[in-house]
């Protein structure tokens, strides 16, 4: 099996939060000026080019709050070509998928998926328990990606589960 990294978006690849309008899409609040949705995409494509063999489950809200596959469409070509699922599924009680924490939600499709090499990347710290918080990169919600001690932790963690080619 691949090594997997359980990607959320918001607080990761661009600040957070980030609001639905039925007209509007996606978008800001507006004092987030200056800021692009997925800003940080190309941080997070370069630190996974050593590692092809890296694919990508989203662990994002989006799905639940658009589809998998609109919330897969959002990303650039480099990181939706990695994607391979999510951990919300549309057969799976929302009710109680939205009751769990991010930890457990992650934690419940690695165990489903049965995976040992993986990293979570997300900006929400709770429910990481146990040996499971050994997989998390976490990231400031403000900044995401875009802070070096971030990019230097995921790739450590990458060096633990992957080896470059």
């Amino acid at each position: 099996m691949k090594a997997i990294l359980y990607l959320d978006y918001d607080g990761v690849l661009h600040p957070e939060p980030v609001y639905r309008s039925p007209r509007g899409g996606m978008h800001f609040s507006v004092d987030q000026a200056g800021h692009s949705l997925f800003e940080n995409s190309g941080i997070l494509v370069e630190a996974l080019a050593p590692y092809p063999e890296v694919a990508i489950v989203l662990s994002t809200s989006w799905v639940r709050v658009l589809s998998y596959s609109q919330a897969k469409a959002y990303l650039p070509d480099a990181l939706r070509s990695r994607v391979i699922g999510a951990t919300f599924h549309s057969a799976m009680n929302k009710f109680e998928f939205d009751a769990m924490t991010r930890g457990a939600q992650v934690l419940a499709d690695a165990t489903r998926r049965a995976v040992t090499g993986w990293i979570a990347l997300d900006d929400d710290d709770e429910g990481w328990v146990g040996p499971a918080s050994q997989h998390l990169v976490l990231t400031n919600g403000h900044k995401g990606l875009s802070e070096p001690e971030t990019v230097a932790e995921l790739s450590d963690k990458l060096r633990e589960q992957c080896k470059p080619r």
